[in-house]
């Protein structure tokens, strides 16, 4: 990621490339995600691009705030379940600098 891509844009790569991960595995999506995880992706995209916190928080996983519907919140945990640890392997750059952020904002907090 470049030094110009916002919070908000590193977030919504961030989780769809994790909800990618999850449908490759769990609903066997090779190129396209199924529909159920295209709207899961699209739900959290437009629930990153109307937060009027994310320029105060690492990511929506240390939010205080859920605004989340709770049967999308658990989508979206099962997902990062899965994909958190496995990011490691197909985008380590950007799991470690996730894991360092996330850090850094638990200590403040």
């Amino acid at each position: 990621m470049n030094k110009t891509e916002s919070k908000r844009d590193r977030e919504k790569k961030i989780v769809s490339l994790m909800i990618r991960l999850y449908c490759k595995k769990h609903h066997k999506g090779k190129k396209e995600l199924c529909p159920e995880c295209k709207a899961l992706t699209e739900y959290a995209i437009q629930r990153s691009d109307n937060c009027p916190f994310m320029e105060t928080k690492t990511f929506c996983s240390n939010c205080k705030v859920h605004c989340y519907k709770p049967q999308m919140r658990e989508k979206i945990r099962a997902v990062m379940r899965y994909s958190g640890p496995r990011m490691l392997w197909s985008h380590p750059i950007m799991a470690i600098r996730h894991l360092i952020e996330s850090k850094k904002e638990k200590r403040r907090l």
